[in-house]
């Protein structure tokens, strides 16, 4: 594996600037915050050594390298997931390439369905803490020293300085922030009744079908870690209606500019 990170590292880093030090990954209808990127070079993941290839609608496939509030920062336009028939090493590959570049911050965003029954579609939740269902952990097998250490401690994994300056941001600025727990599952169906029912009861504020993998593996980098959910659907029991892809796009792209806001300002104050 370190042998094969190597060699996308090698071919990526004379196209990134040696101080970037920002990392995002932009999920489900929300790959056209790079919009606000200047300065910007989009490459796309087909041509870089051993990347895996994104294959869900809304996943445009570009690693963008730009600035984004003056800060240099490296974007990725759509992830990969463990429903696409990845196993979990490809799906958080991207993470570790960034870990090798030297990234120390990297946000996350996804597209979750609500399950808080304060939440509305379009809200923006900012993730305090997540809770791992996903059938196979990212971390499995042979620990390698040199990216991280057999047990890392997840005790702070959305760093607490970053939430703070998010919820300062978010009150001056008057964009209604949530707060709550990130529920992360395999997919890719969208949960039934009773599923959201368990996760509400064990603690859920949202859910979703990524995220989880890439912070995990970035907290074992020493990368801090600040994420948010767009809420797009609600699953609050009793109330469920049908959901489709289509509608969660739709509702992301029309959550994007607050989003965009926000991560702008707070990757000013880095």
């Amino acid at each position: 594996m370190l042998q094969t990170l190597q060699e996308t590292v090698s071919w990526l880093r004379p196209q990134i600037p040696a101080d970037t030090k920002t990392g995002i990954i932009l999920g489900t209808g929300l790959g056209d915050l790079a919009g606000n990127i200047t300065d910007k070079k989009e490459i796309p993941y087909e041509k870089i050594p051993n990347f895996p290839v994104s294959t869900v609608t809304g996943h445009r496939g570009n690693l963008t390298v730009g600035k984004l509030g003056g800060k240099p920062v490296l974007a990725m336009q759509g992830r990969f997931h463990f429903y696409e028939g990845y196993g979990m090493k490809q799906v958080t590959y991207p993470v570790r390439v960034m870990q090798l570049l030297g990234i120390e911050y990297l946000f996350v965003s996804n597209a979750a369905g609500g399950m808080n029954r304060t939440f509305e579609v379009g809200d923006i939740m900012l993730i305090e803490d997540h809770i791992n269902l996903f059938p196979e952990h990212p971390l499995r097998g042979k620990n390698e020293e040199e990216l991280g250490t057999r047990f890392p401690d997840m005790s702070d994994v959305y760093d607490r300085k970053l939430r703070e300056t998010a919820g300062v941001i978010a009150q001056k600025n008057r964009i209604k922030l949530q707060r709550g727990i990130y529920v992360g599952t395999q997919g890719p169906t969208f949960e039934t009744p009773a599923e959201y029912r368990y996760f509400s009861i064990i603690g859920g504020d949202a859910v979703g079908m990524s995220t989880v993998p890439e912070v995990i593996v970035a907290r074992h980098g020493g990368i801090k870690v600040l994420g948010f959910s767009v809420i797009t659907d609600l699953a609050v029991y009793g109330k469920i209606v049908e959901v489709s892809h289509e509608e969660v796009q739709k509702a992301a792209r029309e959550a994007q500019p607050k989003l965009a806001f926000l991560i702008e300002e707070i990757v000013k104050q880095l």
